[in-house]
């Protein structure tokens, strides 16, 4: 075996992992493995608590989309206590699906501004200490602005909707603890520019003209780039919308036949199995009737716009239907242009949020629902990085006795483990000196499923950046640390 070189952790990414690349004597490529390196407890420890503290203790696995995780706990204990999955009032539901909009509003701001746009705007092979955000605000003050008002308008809409920016109570089983006061509502759409709604729709659009733009100018590189074929899931409207709220399971191949048709997802067990493997804490996903070798799929903005049929916003809708002419119809498989889905699926939260906003049923008074209490629910939601499934089970003294979390991130763990060897092999084999550039093309690829680790991992402590270089005999060569 020839040398190992290790990426540690991985940068511009919420949590913590590894990559690392083997090498044989001529310096090809023979293995790449990004590794979950920390352990997640929380489906252990949540067991024997009261099963409506869920909503609030699950969401404490993140603080960057805790709003998903509330929103899929509460989904299902909503089928726990008898509202089922569709018996919300129309202010309960309204409300919990602007909180949820507005998570993914500033969630992917946060990615693309503040994570992604270095890597675009500087080059992948920038000076490492160029390619952040940091560097961005200095020379593209109006972008770097744009970027952290767009995030706090969906900090401030989750305020409102949930009571808290981060780790907020606003839903419980069953409905809501509170409505949308008029001083609230006018908050956001007669709000002082630019903290108003219609200013979040034109930035919308300006973020997706840029990536456009970028991608005009360098069209080989996002069309080619970590570029493989997939299958795609996620949830969807029961007429085929994009939906990140709710809907039913369908999944995709990468030539855009369905398979797997639109089914319940409280049955998504007899769909979806996780394979193990020994070199990672996080799980590997796959559609149990394809088999652990050929069933894996992609999530996310990207398995979106490719199972759902269309986007029920105007603006957004137009973007789609360009989206969609680029491959002539079919499944885009290019993880680049995950960029550009999650931008269009920005726009779309943000014309979702205005309409939402102008809705009277918001400030209803009727919160809460329920019916006749079972011991099983499942809770499914499309999260900012892709499908989310939350599953519980409760004694009869009302105490959680089993809970099965798959988040997103899970979800693409082989897909992304698939873009590090597909850059790797580009990037890396047969070449005589790895240059710092190279490794962070293998992050970018990371970074283009926006993972969040700290939902599949738990870890205590700091982790400092180090990458590693070892020859054929395992013998450290060359450490650097940041």
């Amino acid at each position: 075996m020839g040398q190992k070189l290790t990426i540690e952790p991985v940068t511009r990414v919420e949590g913590h992992g590894k990559v690392t690349i083997h090498l044989d004597d001529d310096n090809n490529v023979v293995q790449t493995r990004l590794h979950i390196v920390e352990f997640r407890g929380f489906e252990r420890f949540i067991q024997g608590r009261p099963y409506w503290e869920a909503p609030v203790l699950v969401q404490r696995l993140c603080g960057i989309c805790p709003v998903s995780h509330h929103l899929a706990a509460a989904k299902a204990l909503d089928v726990i206590v008898g509202t089922g999955s569709e018996g919300l009032t129309p202010t309960g539901e309204k409300m919990r699906r602007l909180m949820h909009y507005g998570q993914m509003f500033q969630s992917h701001a946060l990615h693309f501004f503040h994570l992604v746009s270095p890597d675009l705007l500087f080059g992948i092979n920038a000076r490492p200490e160029k390619r952040n955000v940091i560097e961005v605000a200095k020379e593209f003050k109006e972008l770097a602005v744009q970027g952290v008002m767009m995030r706090k308008f969906g900090q401030e809409i989750i305020r409102a909707t949930a009571g808290k920016k981060i780790h907020g109570t606003g839903a419980i089983p069953g409905g809501i603890n509170k409505n949308l006061s008029i001083e609230e509502r006018d908050f956001f759409v007669k709000g002082k520019d630019p903290l108003n709604i219609d200013k979040m729709i034109e930035w919308s659009q300006d973020a997706l003209n840029l990536f456009k733009g970028y991608h005009k100018e360098n069209r080989e590189l996002v069309d080619t780039f970590a570029a493989f074929p997939s299958h795609h899931l996620s949830i969807v409207r029961k007429d085929g919308a994009l939906d990140f709220y709710h809907g039913v399971l369908r999944a995709v191949d990468a030539k855009g036949d369905k398979i797997l048709h639109d089914v319940d997802y409280q049955n998504y067990l007899d769909y979806i199995g996780e394979e193990v493997k020994n070199w990672s804490y996080m799980k590997f996903p796959f559609l149990k009737n394809l088999g652990t070798k050929n069933g894996w799929y992609r999530v996310g903005p990207l398995a979106r716009l490719n199972t759902c049929d269309f986007i029920p916003s105007p603006l957004a809708q137009k973007e789609f239907e360009e989206f969609k002419a680029y491959t002539n119809g079919k499944p885009n498989n290019m993880s680049m242009h995950m960029h550009w889905a999650r931008l269009i699926e920005t726009l779309h939260a943000a014309e979702v949020m205005r309409d939402l906003l102008n809705d009277t049923d918001l400030q209803g008074r009727d919160l809460v629902t329920k019916g006749k209490k079972i011991s099983e629910g499942v809770g499914v939601i499309e999260a900012p990085r892709g499908t989310l499934f939350h599953h519980y089970r409760i004694d009869k003294n009302d105490l959680i006795s089993m809970c099965n979390l798959i988040v997103s991130t899970t979800n693409n763990n082989e897909p992304m483990n698939r873009a590090v060897r597909h850059v790797a092999d580009a990037m890396i084999s047969g070449q005589k000196s790895i240059k710092e550039g190279m490794l962070n093309a293998v992050e970018v690829a990371i970074r283009a499923y926006d993972p969040c680790l700290s939902c599949a991992t738990h870890a205590l402590g700091k982790m400092p950046l180090e990458i590693s270089l070892y020859d054929k005999n395992e013998n450290l060569l060359d450490l650097k640390t940041n």
